[in-house]
């Protein structure tokens, strides 16, 4: 079974930055994509980014120039880095491996 574990949620201020790290216990070959999605409260939860192949990436519009999503060299760990944070970005953000197989969420909050 594929375990997906996010970590990296904290309360940062606006404009403060965050590394969130999602690991996976799974073959590297058996990984097509992988991303992340968030779900602020009281709403849907919607697509961020995703890297396709460990090489190309996609962004929602709303996150682009702010948020990067990159592999580590084990191709088994993938990162979202935030910066420029806004209040909107409040949300619990899940890590997903092939759009299939998803992990339990860590919570980013955005406050002054």
């Amino acid at each position: 079974q594929v375990q997906l574990v996010e970590s990296g949620g904290a309360l940062v201020q606006p404009g403060g930055s965050l590394r969130l790290s999602c690991a996976v216990s799974a073959s590297i070959f058996s990984i097509y994509s992988m991303g992340w999605y968030r779900q602020a409260p009281g709403k849907q939860r919607e697509w961020v980014a995703t890297i396709t192949r460990g090489v190309t990436t996609d962004y929602t519009s709303s996150v682009k120039e702010r948020l990067t999503i990159f592999r580590g060299n084990a191709w088994n760990t993938v990162y979202l880095q935030m910066n420029s944070l806004k209040l909107e970005d409040t949300a619990v953000d899940y890590c997903t491996m092939n759009s299939n197989d998803w992990g339990k969420g860590t919570l980013v909050t955005v406050s002054s």
